[in-house]
């Protein structure tokens, strides 16, 4: 059973920023397909971001430009550096992790517990 861990969520004002961490004690993360989700309540689960070596990351339009989805290799973490916040990115954030190609949600092998994190405003 694989496990990511994430951390960093919180309560902030609108305007305020957060970085979410994604960690796995035993499943490298450099050449996954790895993913951040959200999911607000009474809301679907959305994706954020996703990113995989050698490809671009690729951003939902309501957080491009905010939001920068990375991975450090060395420490086998992932993260979701999240700028400008606003009200509506209020949202239980999930990290996933995929074996292959994640062109959606159900394509992911792996989900972490959740981190919340509200924008007042």
């Amino acid at each position: 059973q694989v496990v990511l861990v994430e951390s960093g969520g919180g309560s902030v004002q609108a305007g305020g920023s957060l970085r979410l961490s994604c960690a796995s004690p035993e499943y490298t993360i450099k050449y996954r397909w790895m993913g951040w989700f959200r999911q607000a309540p009474g809301k679907e689960r959305e994706g954020v971001a996703n990113i995989v070596s050698g490809k671009d990351p690729h951003y939902n339009n309501a957080v491009k430009g905010r939001f920068t989805i990375s991975h450090d290799n060395a420490l086998n973490t992932l993260y979701l550096q999240m700028n400008t916040l606003k009200p509506q990115d209020t949202a239980m954030y999930y990290c996933a992790a995929g074996s292959g190609w994640c062109p959606d949600k159900d394509s992911y092998d792996y989900w972490g517990q959740g981190t919340q994190v509200t924008v007042s405003s």
